[in-house]
């Protein structure tokens, strides 16, 4: 692996998982589509099989598609992201631009794919919710709170995901993003990732949209600290259980042997 490889794995697999995953709320929110109210849970297993697929497609960068878990990643002690990939400030510098550059891709591609029915929904809330996460209840501290827990949750899952003996890793973080949003999703959106919510909302200040309103700028620090807190922690959490226990599989293996 080479850094431009890394580049452009992590680009390819963030644009399929903000394509996938706004699309499926647009589908469900937007004017005159066939998805139409198709309800929250729908939204929840759209995102959990982006995840799937655009895990399937970065897996040469090991998908992280997200910087909370590239971060996370990197403070959990580990000393290369792939093969041939030390884990330090250029290499984490790589993966965030590509998934911030793959997600502004993913939401053109997914206003692209809505055109009309973006020209035709009135609500300008409606079409800000399409491309960003916004509260149920605005409060910056508690909206805070809850990305942090919620990404805790995910960087966990994807930290111990590699340790699944059946290879099934992907497909396990997947429907950890599916619990998450029926879970935890409520009082934010469950952004659970800077990339996801920031990328579309840049793309939605810049694309022309028909009456499309404001970006919501004064909300847009939650979640990119929120998760970034909540990967750290992650990582911390992990390295300190490595510390004491070894790996998921070291861990076992001494279980077994007890």
């Amino acid at each position: 692996m080479s850094l431009g490889a890394v580049f452009f794995s992590e680009l390819a697999g963030t644009a399929m998982l903000i394509l996938l995953g706004c699309g499926v709320v647009a589908n469900v929110a937007l004017a005159k589509t066939k998805g139409l109210n198709g309800g929250t849970l729908m939204v929840n297993f759209g995102w959990g099989l982006a995840v799937f697929t655009g895990v399937y497609l970065s897996f040469a960068s090991g998908a992280h598609l997200n910087p909370a878990v590239t971060i996370g990643l990197a403070v959990s002690g580990k000393e290369e992201f792939v093969p041939g990939i030390a884990v330090d400030v250029t290499s984490i510098a790589v993966y965030i631009a590509a998934q911030m550059v793959g997600a502004i891709l993913g939401a053109v591609l997914c206003w692209l794919a809505y055109k009309e029915h973006f020209d035709a929904e009135e609500d300008p809330a409606t079409k800000l919710g399409v491309f960003s996460t916004g509260p149920a209840m605005r409060n910056y501290g508690w909206n805070l709170v809850t990305e942090v827990i919620a990404t805790f949750v995910l960087v966990i899952a994807v930290l111990v995901s590699g340790y699944t003996a059946s290879g099934l890793g992907p497909l396990f973080v997947a429907l950890v993003v599916v619990g998450i949003g029926a879970s935890l999703g409520g009082p934010t959106g469950y952004a659970i990732n800077p990339a996801r919510d920031l990328g579309p909302r840049i793309a939605h200040a810049i694309l022309p949209i028909k009456g499309k309103g404001r970006s919501d700028w004064s909300y847009s620090w939650v979640p990119v600290a929120g998760p970034i807190i909540g990967g750290v922690l992650a990582g911390l959490v992990y390295l300190g259980y490595v510390g004491i226990y070894g790996t998921p599989i070291e861990f076992l293996a001494k279980a077994a042997g007890a």
